[in-house]
């Protein structure tokens, strides 16, 4: 017999008041506000578990180790031109050569293009890893090379375009599921967040932003504002209505319905025990801690900032969403992964530059980048976040040192550059990484590291590395089969 205890209520909001005969009634398996969370956050610990004691049972240890809590990777998917940013270039010949004039930053040695003023004024911040390199297998476009940078792994399953095929579950998982599954959420906030926009190029839209075989129990929250890529006012329409309570039902009312659930729960010891393993009352209050705390929806509130931190960070898709990028990991997000708000394969605000390329970074990609990337490193330092928080800044790869030719099966105009994986930039910072710092050497025409490459697979291993996740943790796939996080070693050398 179950025996609900209480005394008979008259209003459910009223904190004094016991439990309704029509509490009972409405306690349904779907209609508990926050169950269908709280399954995902059940099938997410599951299998975290295992994986967890893995992950610290390997080999760990030395420079970074363990340093970093959360991650922001601003992911430039388009793959901008290393030589028309951040590794300028002098005395080369004329199609080499970028229109932009090379600038002194803060720091000697790290010199820029004038593209990037407000960047240069803050390279004590950061290292820039100027080696980055792979030689990919065939075919070389923007879906594979962003597959790998976000999975470490390449694909064998490619169409007659050269395009890969669209998501499946197949997949590798994207780092940052792997990540919140091995380093599960302690407080109630949304573990992974992707925005603003899908990983695509042309139709394949979202391949490597998914946890793939892992399951979608750690798929990101994925926040696409509504409007098209040329909106530049579209994050001041946020929409969480996934994150809100319904006008009827108040934090009370829902925290009254779960005591209800513990009470009908202690009176059927038969049903408890069948489902003990499954702590179904402790994921059923992650998820309700989430919903009711209102910590997700409060900082997802851009208006909530000061004028002031909005303009430092440029008022335009890229720059909110790298504001909302540090609103999120103050709050307790683990990892955030802002995507270049164009699709990789596109004119005006994309980063693949095949013609007009001196206009288009001029005008459009190069200030935004600038300015957002700049006010994320500023407002993350001064707020003392960079000590706990990796920031990786980085594209799929770089762009060719000849102008005007092809590498890649396109068309290029005189003032644009084809697809280069050789030699490019990246930018990390944050978690112990060095100030002021310049990994790695590009040649002359930036066409190949002359010393330290890296590999993406480096790269993501030294993300591992900064959680104290052993990048040689295995992982099953959808066939059963032990798989490494990534088959890489860490450059522990980034690390001060």
């Amino acid at each position: 017999m179950i025996i609900v205890p209480g005394q008979a209520g008259k209003d459910l909001c009223d904190p004094e008041l016991g439990m309704t005969r029509r509490d009972i009634l409405r306690v349904g398996g779907s209609g508990l506000l926050g169950l269908s969370l709280g399954s995902m956050l059940q099938l997410r610990a599951t299998s975290a578990r295992a994986a967890e004691a893995d992950a610290v049972g390997g080999k760990g240890g030395g420079p970074g180790w363990g340093k970093a809590k959360n991650i922001i990777m601003v992911y430039f998917q388009g793959g901008p031109s290393h030589l028309d940013l951040w590794d300028p270039k002098d005395n080369v010949p004329d199609n080499v050569r970028s229109v932009f004039k090379r600038i002194q930053s803060k720091v000697p040695g790290m010199d820029v293009t004038e593209v990037l003023p407000k960047l240069a004024q803050v390279t004590d911040k950061f290292t820039f890893i100027r080696s980055m390199s792979y030689t990919p297998n065939g075919l070389f476009n923007h879906t594979a090379a962003i597959y790998q940078m976000m999975t470490g792994y390449t694909t064998d399953k490619v169409s007659p375009s050269g395009q890969l095929e669209p998501p499946s579950p197949k997949d590798f998982p994207n780092f940052g599921s792997q990540i919140v599954r091995l380093r599960p959420q302690t407080v109630p906030m949304l573990p992974f967040v992707m925005l603003p926009r899908p990983l695509q190029e042309s139709g394949v839209v979202g391949k490597g932003g998914t946890a793939g075989f892992l399951g979608k129990a750690y798929d990101p929250y994925t926040l696409y504002p509504e409007g098209d890529d040329m909106d530049m006012t579209k994050m001041d329409r946020i929409k969480v209505d996934d994150l809100k309570l319904r006008p009827e039902v108040f934090a009370l009312r829902l925290q009254r319905r779960a005591k209800l659930r513990d009470a009908l729960n202690a009176g059927m010891k038969s049903i408890d025990q069948a489902v003990s393993d499954y702590k179904l009352g402790e994921y059923y209050d992650q998820a309700l801690s989430l919903v009711v705390s209102g910590k997700a929806r409060e900082a997802f509130n851009l208006q909530a900032e000061n004028a002031e931190t909005r303009d430092l960070y440029g008022r335009n898709t890229f720059g909110q969403s790298c504001l909302l990028a540090r609103r999120l990991v103050e709050a307790g997000t683990k990892v955030v992964e802002v995507v270049w708000p164009k699709v990789a394969n596109s004119d005006n605000h994309s980063w693949d530059h095949h013609v007009d390329l001196t206009n288009r970074m001029r005008d459009r990609s190069g200030p935004m980048l600038d300015q957002g990337l700049s006010g994320l490193l500023i407002d993350m330092d001064r707020r003392g976040l960079l000590a706990e928080t990796l920031v990786v800044a980085v594209g799929e790869f770089g762009r060719s040192p000849q102008k005007g030719v092809s590498t890649s099966g396109n068309g290029n105009s005189a003032d644009g550059r084809d697809h280069w994986p050789y030699c490019y930039t990246a930018v990390v910072a944050g978690a112990g990484i060095k100030r002021g710092h310049v990994h790695g050497q590009s040649d002359k025409t930036g066409s190949a590291p002359l010393a330290d490459p890296v590999h993406p697979g480096e790269l993501l291993a030294t993300i591992y590395h900064a959680f104290g996740i052993d990048p040689a943790t295995i992982v099953l796939n959808h066939l059963n089969q032990p798989r490494e996080l990534v088959k890489a070693e860490a450059v522990t050398r980034l690390f001060g």
